[in-house]
């Protein structure tokens, strides 16, 4: 198995945890594809294109996931303070009481994978994975 299948399938397995405890908490209204989109959302706020761009969607499609959300009161759209013509996606109400759910899950999930790993195992295994963020992650 490649590199890089090594990296997602740990990944996939947690992405379906938290869809699973985020589901069971009663946010059972968020697909998979809206919760790809959501946690890119940057504190302040994010714009469309720069949500389609990390989610590597086209923006009409980020725009039809935000709609969703924005309908399910997840999250809500706000003028852009640094440039009035352009708006803000921004977390709302309803969204910022999933954040807690879907950290106690990735939590929990991190926890298994240490007991699984060892403690030093995990911590070296984080260390080189923010290591190789470094030349990975064009948004980090």
């Amino acid at each position: 198995m490649n590199t890089g299948l090594l990296l997602f399938l740990p990944y996939r397995a947690m992405e379906q945890r938290v869809m699973a405890a985020v589901v069971a908490a009663g946010f059972d209204d968020v697909t998979l594809a809206q919760a790809r989109v959501f946690q890119r959302i940057a504190p302040g706020g994010s714009r469309l294109t720069d949500l389609a761009e990390q989610a590597q969607i086209t923006k009409q499609s980020a725009g039809f996931l935000v709609d969703q959300l924005q309908g399910a009161g997840y999250v809500e759209r706000v003028p852009d303070p640094a440039d009035g013509r352009a708006r803000l996606v921004r977390i709302a109400a309803r969204g910022e009481r999933v954040l807690p759910v879907a950290a106690a899950a990735v939590a929990e999930v991190e926890a298994e994978w240490a007991a699984h790993l060892g403690p030093r195992a995990m911590r070296e295994l984080r260390a080189a994975l923010e290591r190789l963020s470094e030349i990975t992650d064009p948004y980090g």
